[in-house]
């Protein structure tokens, strides 16, 4: 998880929406990716990026919504997932954006889909 944690930023996110229930049973994975996003070092390699926490009382799977800033979206579904899987995932998807965007391969933006 160290590693994972190593390569977290925000570089080409413009918002995080982290959903859960906290009386669930499924919600620890979605709590600390939402900690871990929202710490103070990883918030400052993009100060425009907006970390939301809705916790709502309404028994709903937890839900990460990652929007980019070329309009990409990723929708981590948190009831089956361990923090290892959220923060390698989004971890990628940002290192492909960030890649996209400063002109990386050609094809990479359309890679992921």
């Amino acid at each position: 998880m160290a590693a994972a944690l190593a390569r977290l930023g925000l570089r080409a996110v413009k918002q995080v929406r982290v959903q859960f229930c906290p009386f669930e049973k499924n919600v620890e994975a979605t709590r600390i990716f939402l900690q871990a996003v929202s710490s103070e070092k990883v918030r400052s390699t993009n100060l425009n990026c907006s970390v939301i926490a809705d916790v709502r009382h309404d028994g709903s799977e937890p839900c990460v919504d990652v929007l980019f800033g070329d309009g990409h979206r990723l929708i981590m579904r948190g009831t089956h997932l361990t923090v290892q899987e959220m923060l390698t995932a989004f971890a990628a998807h940002v290192h492909a954006r960030s890649t996209a965007v400063s002109g990386g391969k050609p094809g990479t933006a359309t890679s992921r889909g």
